[in-house]
């Protein structure tokens, strides 16, 4: 090769360099976003259910009985507990899609 098509060679691999880091950044930010959206979310719910069932809607919810207790303490006391480990693998899932979605986990 000669010295001119050296040059161009190594141009284009610093270009291909340049747009391959611009994407991987689109990408990185693209993951964030979508990561905190999906925290926002679950944490939205866990907000709703934990002071809104918990504390704001406790006596209209006494007024339903569940299995013999008053709906608004069930859900204080043991409720709750439930909808957070429900959040938990729902978080588990959320992410697992997220990370194949941006192919941070291979397909076997």
């Amino acid at each position: 090769m000669n010295e001119r098509e050296t040059s161009e060679t190594h141009q284009t691999d610093a270009a291909d360099e340049v747009k391959r880091a611009d994407s991987e950044a689109i990408d990185q930010a693209a993951y964030w976003r979508a990561n905190l959206r999906i925290m926002a979310s679950l944490l939205l719910i866990w907000f709703g259910v934990s002071f809104g069932c918990g504390i704001l809607f406790v006596d209209v919810l006494n007024e339903i009985q569940f299995f013999g207790w008053r709906l608004g303490f069930w859900f204080s006391q043991q409720g709750a507990i439930y909808v957070f480990v429900l959040l938990i693998f729902a978080y588990v899932a959320l992410m697992n899609r997220l990370d194949r979605r941006f192919g941070l986990i291979k397909e076997d």
